[in-house]
């Protein structure tokens, strides 16, 4: 029997996800200075950065929904905020200057290995004097830039597609009983790109572009500061539409390019084509802006041809955002000292690395037997936006896409707090990998924190 209710009709279209808002998009250049703090790899026997491979950018992505409350998402160049006062000093001077509320600001930094350290407590070492006067920097350029995307705001679309690329594997690789962070050729990964194609009066003004994957192509043989393969994707992307292209980082606490840890900045760029080009690939999919494809009618010739011609359409005009933290479990820590001595026998340079890293996470995150995680999750029209601190596993997004596969939803780590502290799944924990024993958080934190995000987003959609 025919299953009519399924049947294609004349006057079926092919749905695409949009977020009708007035939209604005600022930019500023915030490369680091040459000479500023710049090891971020215990091996670097070097401090000081002595150059620039591509520029840093922040970009603000303003947009002012059917509420009519203002929500400003930064996509910032940066390594990873090392102490959450730091964190809470830029942003917090941001939203000072913005005149905003905590919900309303999304910092997500991209992440790169190859940054300016942002850590003001390393003012006393080489080239950390320079740090201090960059922190204030990237806080009036996120002033500036969110300024000029509020007070620019126009009515506008982002469309929302995704795209596939291969560029993230899995770095969880097991080597004769030893757990170390490397390409995995029996792992699978998340290759899912989402794009939001952001135009105003029919003609694109943006993209932004979500993705997991570390950028950890170069590493401390590369004495220049870079964006690492987010440059190149940039490029890419912009050459092609024009207009700026935004990168914020997915949950990509388990991948990471095959080939990395390198000092040669081709390899970073070539990753960045690839990425540049899936999400070309995925715009040019979608019809014209504000249209989508109907089923208008049927010519006969040879063949009878059915035929889809894109349609102006409406929709997209929701909009809600909530902040809400979840608490999360602390396994037993070790003191620093003992620290020290189970790393005695390493590198130095190494040693001293992990030791400031562990210092730097007591400071400011953890206060008592649990620790609140908070997550920001705003609905945009069609589409959610989630951000948290931290560095989950793909998992989260993975999850979240099964839970709403009709939902566009943006996942980002590194977002609004520290950047270093992993949310790892249960199997990691029981292999040992690095990142169960670098965080402080105690095995089923990764699920807490799923579960939470879907609460969020689920309140989001009911709404």
């Amino acid at each position: 029997m025919n299953d009519t209710a399924a049947a294609t009709r004349l006057g079926d279209r092919i749905r695409v996800p949009r977020t009708r808002a007035r939209i604005g998009v600022a930019r500023r250049d915030i490369t680091p200075p040459v000479g500023i703090r710049a090891k971020n790899w215990g091996p670097a026997d070097w401090e000081r950065s002595e150059g620039a491979h591509r520029p840093f950018e922040l970009t603000a992505l303003a947009v002012i929904g059917a509420d009519e409350r203002p929500r400003v998402l930064l996509a910032v160049d940066g390594t990873w905020w090392r102490r959450v006062a730091d964190e809470q000093g830029v942003r917090g001077a941001i939203l000072d200057g913005l005149g905003l509320e905590p919900d309303q600001l999304m910092l997500s930094l991209s992440h790169t290995h190859a940054g300016a350290v942002l850590c003001a407590a390393d003012a006393h070492l080489p080239g950390g004097e320079l740090i201090p006067g960059y922190l204030e920097a990237l806080s009036a350029a996120g002033v500036a830039a969110g300024r000029e995307a509020l007070d620019g705001a126009r009515p506008g679309l982002i469309e929302w597609t995704t795209g596939t690329c291969t560029l993230a594997a899995e770095r969880e690789l097991d080597l004769d009983g030893r757990a170390l962070v490397g390409y995995n050729p029996q792992g699978t990964a998340d290759d899912t790109v989402t794009i939001g194609r952001i135009s105003v009066d029919g003609r694109v003004r943006a993209t932004l572009v979500n993705y997991a994957c570390h950028p950890t192509t170069l590493a401390w043989q590369s004495r220049e500061v870079s964006p690492d393969y987010v440059g190149a994707m940039r490029e890419i992307v912009e050459a092609a539409t024009g207009e700026p292209c935004l990168f914020v980082q997915g949950a990509s606490g388990e991948l990471a390019p095959r080939e990395q840890y390198t000092g040669d900045v081709t390899v970073a760029d070539r990753h960045g084509r690839s990425l540049g080009h899936a999400v070309l690939a995925a715009l040019d999919a979608l019809p014209l802006p504000g249209e989508e494809l109907t089923l208008d009618g049927v010519v006969e010739s040879g063949a009878p041809l059915a035929i889809w011609a894109g349609r102006p359409v409406d929709g997209g005009d929701g909009a809600r955002g909530v902040v809400a933290a979840v608490e999360l479990p602390l396994r037993d820590l070790p003191t620093l000292d003992q620290l020290a001595e189970e790393w005695k026998d390493i590198d130095p340079r190494s040693r001293d690395e992990r030791l400031g890293r562990a210092r730097n996470l007591r400071d400011g995150y953890i206060d008592g037997p649990t620790v609140q995680h908070p997550v920001w999750a705003w609905r945009w029209g069609d589409a959610v936006i989630v951000g948290h601190p931290g560095e989950a596993y793909s998992r989260l997004q993975t999850t979240l896409r099964e839970r709403f596969p009709a939902t566009p939803i943006v996942v980002m780590n590194l977002t609004n707090g520290p950047g270093f502290v992993y949310l790892p799944t249960r199997e990691a924990y029981d292999r040992g990998a690095y990142q169960a024993w670098q965080t402080p958080l105690a095995a089923g934190a990764l699920e807490l924190l799923e579960a939470h995000a879907v609460t969020l987003v689920a309140s989001l959609l009911d709404d």
